[in-house]
């Protein structure tokens, strides 16, 4: 299948390329990228020297699936064409997420381009929406802050063993931030500095609460992210209190928990079910996502925490699985890398 990449110059864009070009059904034909219009691919990113294609403003060749890594509003105007016209799409930007429209433009102070199209998108957490990805022509990649979080969290919320109310304490390396250019994320004000951010609301908490959404229950999310100095990673430490009489007591709490973590992951490729906490390192370059579940006895609390690289599970990665899935392909095709360490 031939292959079109939007906006191939940013971190994500650039993670796709390097992924499809050992992808062995996938053959990558046209990348844009306005910034770097009229240079070749190996000059921008020496690395992805074996696919020295153009760079255009424009998908300029006829494609079967584009992916966007433009930012939310523009995605929308570059995809909806794309999929009216029959393309498969699979969008990494916000603009598919949220199925409520004027939530979206509230927490993105734009007006939809393409509203009419939420209805078809499919929210592309492989683990929880398989099937609708499969059969789905406009495929809504999730961020990477709800990837972690949601995944720590949905075994203990289809289970009902948690109440409503949940925390989510997020730490994420500088590439998450992009590429451009801020103050910011400059190396001295990010070095030996760890600090937390969009304090009064994130992005992405909309649409973490969507995703935990189960039975009608509403669930209640304090989401609080951090700027850790690191390039790639997201640790997810999330708390929620557990249902009264919901898992055994004593010893046994813990292995029942573990057991409905391992039943509810069973069989799937890239969310492993661990014994210890894990570490970013842990999912280095890999489309792995690291749960480890526990319990505090003291206060009947549940701790999850999760690991994912930000720009492979958390964007590109999980992007790839999601195009692999809409094309009957092996969902795990191109993307069995083992993490870099140390």
């Amino acid at each position: 299948m031939k292959v079109g990449i939007l906006n191939v110059t940013g971190y994500a864009g650039s993670e796709l390329a390097r992924i499809l070009a050992h992808h062995p059904e996938a053959e990558m034909v046209s990348v844009t990228g306005r910034s770097a219009a009229g240079q070749r691919l190996a000059e921008v990113f020496p690395h992805l020297a074996a696919t020295d294609l153009p760079i255009t403003e424009e998908i300029e060749e006829s494609v079967d699936v584009v992916f966007s890594a433009l930012p939310h509003k523009a995605s929308a105007e570059a995809c909806g064409p794309f999929y009216k016209q029959g393309v498969k799409v699979v969008d990494i930007s916000a603009d598919f997420r949220l199925k409520d429209l004027p939530e979206y433009e509230s927490w993105y102070s734009v007006q939809h381009p393409f509203p009419e199209l939420l209805e078809d998108a499919v929210y592309g957490l492989t683990e929880l929406h398989r099937d609708e990805v499969a059969a789905a022509g406009l495929v809504a990649n999730p961020g990477c802050y709800p990837t972690g979080a949601v995944l720590a969290l949905a075994p203990a919320v289809k289970a009902g063993i948690i109440e409503p109310n949940v925390v989510v304490d997020g730490k994420s390396g500088v590439s998450g931030a992009g590429r451009g250019l801020a103050l910011s994320t400059h190396y001295s004000e990010v070095n030996e500095s760890v600090r937390a951010y969009s304090i009064d609301g994130h992005r992405h908490l909309p649409e973490i609460t969507q995703e935990l959404r189960s039975d009608g229950v509403e669930p209640r999310v304090t989401f609080l992210p951090h700027l850790i100095p690191m390039t790639r990673g997201i640790l997810s430490s999330c708390y929620a209190d557990l249902n009264p009489g919901a898992l055994p007591g004593g010893d046994a709490a813990a292995a029942a928990l573990f057991e409905v973590y391992r039943d509810f992951y069973r069989g799937e490729p890239f969310v492993k079910v661990v014994d210890q906490p894990p570490h970013t390192k842990h999912t280095l370059g890999n489309n792995d996502c690291l749960v480890y579940p526990a319990i505090d006895p003291r206060t009947d609390r549940l701790t999850v925490v999760s690991a994912i690289d930000n720009l492979v599970k958390g964007a590109a990665g999980q992007a790839v699985q999601n195009m692999n899935l809409m094309f009957g392909l092996p969902e795990s095709m191109g993307l069995e890398t083992l993490a870099l360490y140390p």
